[in-house]
């Protein structure tokens, strides 16, 4: 019997796509930066609020540096190699690890899944697509536990993340690897996201049908590129995804 499906898979974006994030991202990861202080302090390290400034720093000017270059490199290398220059370079990583967690333990209290995310999953699942999440993340164990968080693991047969890929969205190359996990060709393929810049230009650069979610994405990155990229369709919500799959399977 020949297979008229248009599209074999659905990846999905998970920051403001899958899960939202309820608090001031300014206080709240002041508050996961001290949090990481004190673990670090716990564990005998002779460090304090001059230390924290350095991170803090480095971690800025990494956040402007990999818009750019959309290289990741993650939380735990800024802060194992800032650490190293305060002369703790042989750290055990357990100590490493340790002070991360705790450093994410705050920032994911403020995490939440949208209230269509599971829902929507289950109907694409139903409907026979494999599913996948790829995300812009410098922390691999922390998107993993966002995942856990959100209840979808049984729905996504894996979470790429930059941090473990090595390279962020837009770069055609974590694309083609969730891709190459999943076996299916990029006109097979949908990608779902909230962010013009990286979702819709990576998809494109890929040769994937890009789908831009706009509930939350009045942002000022997406704004300046409003006029330049534009998405093969747009929903208001993750809920309008299932019937918009079912058109574009119709032709539509």
């Amino acid at each position: 019997m020949t297979d008229h499906r248009r599209f074999d898979a659905v990846l999905l974006d998970l920051g403001d796509t899958l899960l939202y994030f309820d608090g001031d991202w300014s206080k709240v990861f002041a508050q996961a930066r001290q949090t990481m202080l004190h673990s670090l302090q716990y564990s005998g390290l002779q460090v304090g609020h001059e230390f924290l400034d350095d991170f803090y720093a480095r971690m800025e000017s990494y956040y402007r540096e990999r818009d750019t270059e959309f290289i990741e490199h993650t939380t735990h290398y800024i802060l194992c190699t800032t650490l190293a220059d305060w002369g703790y370079d042989q750290l055990p990583d357990v100590v490493l690890r340790a002070a991360l967690a705790d450093f994410h333990r705050v920032t994911q209290a403020h995490w939440h899944p949208e209230a269509d995310a599971m829902p929507t999953l289950q109907s694409l699942r139903q409907m026979g697509y494999r599913l996948a999440a790829v995300s812009n993340a410098a922390d691999d164990a922390n998107t993993q536990a966002l995942v856990d968080k959100l209840g979808a693991r049984p729905y996504l047969e894996f979470v790429l993340s930059s941090a473990e890929h090595g390279t962020r969205k837009p770069n055609p190359m974590i694309f083609r690897s969730a891709l190459e996990r999943l076996s299916v060709s990029a006109d097979r393929a949908v990608m779902v996201g909230d962010t013009l810049g990286a979702d819709i230009l990576g998809a494109h650069n890929s040769g994937i049908y890009a789908i831009w979610i706009t509930r939350r994405a009045d942002t000022a990155a997406n704004r300046a590129h409003a006029d330049t990229i534009e998405p093969d369709a747009r929903i208001a919500s993750l809920s309008e995804l299932p019937t918009l799959m079912g058109r574009l399977e119709k032709g539509g």
